[in-house]
């Protein structure tokens, strides 16, 4: 069977769909992702991959047009209340750019279904039966219809919905469960992170996608890190002199692979390090804000599996408590094994026809 994986051109987008993409291959059916941009960098996976995008749809300039002719949906959505008005408008236009090549890769492939990731819609636009593949704390049914009624094409409805948000966080009418799997590409781990640290060791990352203010909380947690019994570790910092002796830094590192290894992380709210954090059962410190990300924030302090806080609200005694609270370690164990009691992407490709037909 053809399979065509389509997701936006941002990696926080298209990594989650690599797991399901992989184990399709590995069960012999012919899989190609369309996507554009940074995205195009899962070509390392050895899958084919499409650029359906293009150079000329750039996210800054999408976002500011919308800015400037809704005002007021621009101002919620940086408050964390815009609920889909603002991500619509701007996943819409990407998608109207994506319809064209899209279609004219399908008419060439001929895929028999289409898989994409809810603010994708452009992949129901093909006239092919399509799931959705949910990615986020959001019902992707929503996602992908307050999408495509911003777009030119007509969506249609997809064959079924896959459901990665473990329940006891979000839980949906309708689809299939399917676990979780995080993925970040290939990458080099330094020999001292891939192994304990003699202290807590607390992740600090940030969001893949640049936007306003993306490295404040990173800057919140360095001014309190010296006062904290603990090692941090600054993914992709601004800056790599002049930091306490507690604090260490790394480039690009495959953020899977080291959370084993981590006893707390700090984050920007992004689903994919969230629903990664969780996976691994390791406590987490989110920052709310625009898009997804104060949802995620608010669902992971009504967990117990997490806390949230704004930049200005880092104390030494809140990372502490990240590290040493039992309510939170129990708390995110739990999460942890609801999401690996799920179906894998491979169950799912034992059960593919039953999805399709």
């Amino acid at each position: 069977m053809r399979v065509l994986v389509v997701a936006a051109p941002l990696l926080g987008h298209v990594f989650p769909l690599m797991p399901l993409a992989l184990a399709l291959r590995d069960a012999g059916h012919e899989v190609v992702v369309a996507t554009g941009g940074e995205a195009l960098r899962v070509r390392d996976s050895g899958l084919r991959v499409e650029d359906v995008v293009g150079s000329k749809v750039r996210f800054g300039p999408i976002a500011l047009r919308i800015m400037l002719r809704h005002p007021l949906v621009a101002r919620r959505e940086m408050r964390g209340s815009g609920r889909l008005d603002f991500v619509s408008r701007l996943f819409g236009a990407v998608g109207d750019a994506m319809t064209r090549p899209l279609r004219a890769f399908a008419e060439s492939w001929r895929p028999d279904v289409v898989v994409h990731e809810p603010l994708a819609a452009a992949g129901s636009a093909l006239g092919v039966p399509s799931i959705i593949h949910d990615v986020s704390l959001f019902d992707g049914l929503d996602l992908t219809a307050a999408v495509g009624a911003r777009m030119k094409a007509a969506v249609r409805s997809p064959t079924t919905v896959l459901r990665t948000a473990p329940s006891s966080l979000a839980e949906f009418l309708g689809g299939k469960p399917m676990r979780f799997v995080p993925y970040s590409g290939d990458g080099e781990v330094p020999q001292w992170l891939a192994e304990p640290s003699g202290k807590p060791r607390i992740l600090v990352s940030r969001s893949t996608a640049p936007g306003p203010g993306s490295g404040r909380m990173m800057a919140a947690v360095v001014r309190a890190a010296e006062r904290v019994d603990a090692e941090f570790v600054l993914v992709r910092p601004d800056r790599t002199e002049g930091l306490p002796a507690n604090v260490r830094t790394v480039g690009w590192v495959p953020i899977p692979r080291v959370l084993p290894f981590c006893d707390g992380i700090v984050h920007h709210g992004g689903a994919g390090t969230l629903l990664g954090a969780l996976a691994a059962g390791v406590p987490q410190l989110v920052e709310p804000g625009p898009g997804d990300r104060t949802v995620h924030a608010e669902a992971i302090t009504r967990r117990e599996a997490g806390l949230r806080a704004e930049p200005r609200d880092v104390t030494p005694d809140l990372l502490t408590r990240l590290i040493e609270d039992s309510k939170l370690q129990r708390a995110a164990g739990e999460v942890r094994a609801e999401i690996a009691s799920m179906p894998s992407p491979a169950d799912i490709t034992d059960q593919w026809h039953r999805f399709v037909n």
